[in-house]
């Protein structure tokens, strides 16, 4: 690729073969390149509100105290939205009425959304849309741990921990039985002596390794 690309050409000295890069230059190039593109995909995703390619509304929308996101991934779904927020004349409008025209004037669907949904908090809007819009709020870690759905799912798990009392834990996703217990790991040695004696040391060759330092 390097002597196809003519880097060749312009590498080594004058009067010489032709001499290729010391590094992995079209390794590197590839690379480099390709983390740019994918950052620039990332801004301009960042810029359109993480909105869908081909779906509208499918993005972050305003509210009075944050963000919401709204996805309306079935037509029947933009005619709800429409009556729940009074804007009836949505479905009809001829900018608003099909995916393509709203994906066409994604910037006015975006505007009129951001005005509506600005006038209350996302808590508000979420007991209106729930059940009946796909939307879902804009969580910090904190708030996701809290959030009602995850301890239904026992999506958290608790242990005692002997220096820091209990502990809050996300919960393994497999559950088998109760063969994945939650428990705290063990404090750095504990379980030295144990492991130890099924090797074979005896008290005294455990004693001389903690003496050294080698082990707690």
């Amino acid at each position: 690729m390097q002597a196809e690309a003519g880097y060749l050409s312009v590498t080594g000295e004058p009067d010489s073969p032709p001499a290729r890069f010391g590094l992995s230059i079209i390794d590197l190039m590839t690379g480099t390149t390709a983390a740019m593109a994918l950052l620039a995909g990332l801004v301009q995703a960042r810029d359109r509100r993480l909105a869908h390619p081909s779906l509208t509304p499918s993005q972050l929308y305003k509210t009075q105290d944050g963000w919401l996101f709204l996805m309306c991934n079935k037509e029947k779904f933009w005619g709800v939205l429409a009556e729940i927020l009074d804007r009836p004349s949505w479905t009809t409008d001829e900018r608003f009425s099909s995916f393509n025209a709203r994906l066409a004037n994604h910037d006015q669907v975006e505007q009129e959304l951001d005005a509506v949904l600005s006038r209350a908090t996302t808590a508000e809007w979420l007991k209106r849309l729930g059940g009946r819009v796909p939307a879902a709020p804009v969580y910090d870690i904190k708030q996701a741990l809290d959030n009602l759905f995850v301890a239904e799912r026992d999506g958290i798990t608790e242990a005692e921990h002997p220096r820091f009392g209990k502990v809050r834990n996300v919960a393994v996703p497999v559950r088998v039985n109760e063969a994945m217990s939650a428990r705290s790991a063990p404090e750095l040695g504990k379980d030295n002596e144990r492991l130890f004696a099924e090797l074979g040391y005896d008290a005294d060759r455990i004693a001389r390794l903690r003496e050294s330092g080698t082990v707690q």
